[in-house]
């Protein structure tokens, strides 16, 4: 079979099927009505998951150089699905269905691969002179939409149905610039990561039970 199959791939993977799944949450299955609530808890899942799979995938010592391309190559494309494509899909389902809305929606999957791609490059490059962990990231990674959208999708009551739209396709092009804007930032220490696994617990808690499902 083509492809490299251990368990370094398996954190990815399950973030891409989630992310599938809030797709179709948030289009709506069956002919149900969207639920875009549970899109949301979607992409939380893959960012859940995403958090982990470079940690996991480190732990096998014994990679060849060609399973280490194929693990850069295989989270960029599922992340471009993930935090690139459900986040519009999920602004479609919310009603940014207006002409003026539909830039927005495309721009921003279109930035978040610009970025990847980016990222790919430079990534590979790095490898060959260090064997060193990544210690900045270089734009907004993509990932950060798990915890960024949440928070503002937990108000869109609070805000109201029709001015929601606004401000997620607001927020959508904010982050979309900043995924292509030329600044570092410092890769999360092991304590900071147990914050945003925190927060994002929370988050994921609060989510449950604001959609009655918790």
């Amino acid at each position: 079979m083509i492809g490299y199959y251990n368990y370094t791939v398996i954190l990815t993977y399950m973030s891409l099927v989630s992310s599938v799944m809030g797709m179709f949450f948030a289009l709506g299955v069956n002919d149900s009505h969207p639920h875009p609530e549970y899109a949301i808890i979607c992409l939380m899942i893959s960012g859940l998951c995403d958090m982990f799979d470079g940690k996991v995938a480190r732990t096998k010592k014994d990679r060849t150089d060609n399973e280490k391309k194929f693990g850069i190559q295989i989270d960029s494309l599922c992340d471009a699905i993930c935090f690139g494509l459900l986040p519009s899909v999920i602004g479609y389902s919310i009603g940014m269905r207006d002409w003026e809305d539909i830039p927005i929606l495309v721009v921003f999957p279109l930035c978040a691969v610009i970025r990847l791609a980016y990222f790919n490059v430079m990534e590979e490059d790095r490898q060959k002179k260090t064997d060193e962990v990544r210690k900045t990231y270089e734009g907004l990674p993509v990932t950060s939409v798990a915890l960024i959208l949440p928070v503002i999708y937990s108000f869109h009551k609070d805000i109201g149905i029709d001015k929601f739209p606004l401000v997620y396709g607001t927020a959508l092009l904010i982050i979309a610039v900043a995924f292509i804007t030329r600044f570092k930032i410092k890769k999360p220490s092991m304590r900071t990561m147990l914050i945003f696994i925190c927060i994002g617990a929370v988050e994921l808690l609060w989510m449950l039970y604001k959609t009655k499902m918790l």
